[in-house]
């Protein structure tokens, strides 16, 4: 019967690592007495471990139903630092530099959505996204590199009443990333001083390198696992951070947000631009506040119109045009500088699937659903699924869980024996 409780105890998941406990090596000695009673040694991490109670819970349901289970007695305990470690490299894999697993050769989807310019929605579309590819079945990764204007634990309900965001796990020099609607997220505003972590403290003012210096951990020390889709809510602008995710991560395709009016179109096209100048490739434009639908059903269009396909055709124009340049210098040994727009000779870059052409996602209309979403932390795509800007969302995840984690373009690592 003890075999019989350790196989059910495979169905506990750790809600932070997202692997069954067992395969963790998280659980000790199982046995069960003449009378029913099954004790059952249970390995935390860490002291104070935030998922304890959820995992005790959970070990003690699944043990209980095992049939001719009567009792259930659970000694937790912690696992030493020897354990702790093997655990590390079990994760990660045996000792070394840890590496980042996510660059050029990853099968992981890598987006970075970005803005020419702040307060359009960029963050709170980014979340939703992240939740709506969740919610089709995928693992979904959000790293909140908007290191100043941080927002990403709030809209997605990962705060408490005060507004302090949850705080990872840290397993030796391991962190794990706190998860809010199966998205395991990461954000700069876990890591303030809980006495200035509120809705209106906890300002970061930092400098470049140590902007720099961040990215790299998130995407290096934060374990998330095996994801199919990693997305990055990037700062508004040009700056020190898009440059970073573009040296780091140039294999990441670029989702560009913009609202309607030509003023914001011509900022966002820039951030489209230094995406191109290192090497990255342009997925999309998705177009924020689109309009908004009176009682009556007419749409007022506050901001004008047209800007998203605008922003799109422009970066189309420049990205087809690089994607030109860079097929004739690979029929010409002898071709010289790359055209403007394409990465540096030898740079790797994301393959390119099509011709260049940069897509209007979606157009998002204006929402108070969504607005109030990202207030409370309860996402519209799954509060209010129904809702038009929800469905818009709701499109842009379903052409991106449609791609997959092809091999296509892919090094594989192998070697003829």
């Amino acid at each position: 019967m003890a075999t019989a409780v350790r196989t059910a105890l495979t169905r506990v998941i750790d809600p932070e690592i997202r692997k069954p406990i067992t395969e963790l090596d998280m659980v000790g000695d199982v046995e069960v007495d003449a009378a029913g009673l099954a004790s059952v040694d249970l390995k935390l991490t860490i002291v104070g471990c935030p998922a304890a109670s959820t995992i005790e819970r959970d070990v003690r349901q699944a043990a209980a139903g095992v049939p001719g289970v009567r009792a259930v007695d659970v000694a937790v305990s912690v696992m030493t630092k020897e354990e702790r470690q093997a655990l590390t490299e079990k994760l990660r894999g045996p000792g070394g530099p840890r590496a980042m697993p996510f660059g050029p050769g990853s099968l992981t989807r890598v987006y970075a959505v970005t803005s020419g310019k702040g307060g359009v929605g960029k963050s709170t579309l980014t979340a939703n996204l992240a939740v709506a590819l969740a919610a089709r079945g995928l693992a979904v990764g959000l790293v909140d590199a908007d290191v100043y204007g941080f927002s990403i634990p709030g809209i997605l309900g990962l705060v408490d009443e005060d507004g302090v965001a949850a705080r990872p796990t840290r397993v030796d020099d391991m962190i794990l990333p706190p998860v809010a609607h199966g998205v395991k997220v990461i954000s700069i505003g876990m890591f303030i001083d809980p006495e200035q972590s509120s809705a209106t403290g906890g300002a970061v003012a930092w400098r470049g390198p140590m902007l720099h210096r961040t990215i790299t951990q998130f995407l290096t020390d934060v374990y998330f696992g095996d994801l199919d889709v990693l997305l990055l809510d990037l700062p508004p602008g040009t700056g020190d951070v898009a440059i970073s995710i573009g040296q780091l991560l140039p294999n990441a395709e670029v989702i560009v947000l913009t609202t309607p009016q030509p003023a914001a179109a011509d900022v966002a096209e820039r951030s489209g631009l230094v995406a191109m100048q290192t090497g990255q490739h342009v997925y999309g434009v998705i177009e924020n506040m689109a309009g908004y639908a009176a009682p009556d059903g007419t749409v007022v269009e506050l901001f004008g119109s047209g800007g998203g396909a605008e922003v799109a055709r422009r970066l189309s124009d420049r990205q087809q045009a690089a994607t030109a340049a860079r097929t004739a210098a690979a029929g010409s040994p002898a071709a010289g500088t790359p055209a403007a727009g394409t990465a540096p000779a030898g740079a790797p870059s994301a393959p390119t699937p099509d011709d260049g052409a940069v897509p209007l996602l979606a157009s998002v209309p204006i929402s108070v659903a969504l607005r109030s979403g990202g207030d409370t932390g309860a996402p519209v795509v799954l509060a209010h699924p129904d809702d038009p800007a929800a469905v818009e969302i709701a499109s842009v995840a379903d052409r991106i869980a449609r791609r997959g984690r092809g091999l296509a373009g892919r090094k594989l690592g192998l070697a003829p024996a």
